[in-house]
């Protein structure tokens, strides 16, 4: 992909590190008021759903990784893909595959956000997302890197 924006490649690393953080209202506030979101078998409006959806996923999605790697850039648009990796309160391992499209408004705020994503079961042993809890360190591989 061509190099990205300032602003979209800005906006990349600041919603990585929201939900590597668990950052709920950097998550829901760079969101418009009457934002639409789809994401899998969930539609949203508005930053009240959104919120109680972010607060959910941060409850459900112990242990939380990570990683944006941006696809295409367009006029207030901007699509990644991305690779995250979880644990649930069983114990349980998960990676998620997905893709997400993204349109903005003037100021900056996502208005609408399409994800889709695939979610299925792994071993603690085949994670690769391997980090303290927190920002994801500058020096771990991308996605490519990575095979995914």
């Amino acid at each position: 992909m061509s190099q990205l924006s300032p602003a979209m490649a800005q906006w990349v690393r600041d919603a990585e590190l929201a939900w590597n953080t668990r950052d709920c209202d950097a998550l829901v506030l760079s969101n418009t008021i009457d934002c639409h979101w789809r994401n899998r078998v969930y539609f949203l409006w508005g930053r009240e759903q959104i919120r109680t959806y972010v607060e959910r996923q941060l409850r459900r999605e112990i242990d939380h990784r990570v990683i944006f790697e941006p696809w295409a850039e367009g006029e207030r648009r901007l699509s990644y893909r991305f690779a995250a990796e979880f644990r649930n309160d069983s114990g349980s391992w998960f990676r998620t595959y997905g893709s997400e499209e993204l349109a903005f408004d003037e100021a900056g705020l996502v208005k609408r956000r399409f994800t889709a994503a695939n979610e299925h079961a792994i071993q603690e042993h085949e994670r690769v997302l391997r980090w303290a809890a927190g920002p994801r360190p500058g020096d771990h591989p991308p996605l490519s890197e990575l095979g995914f």
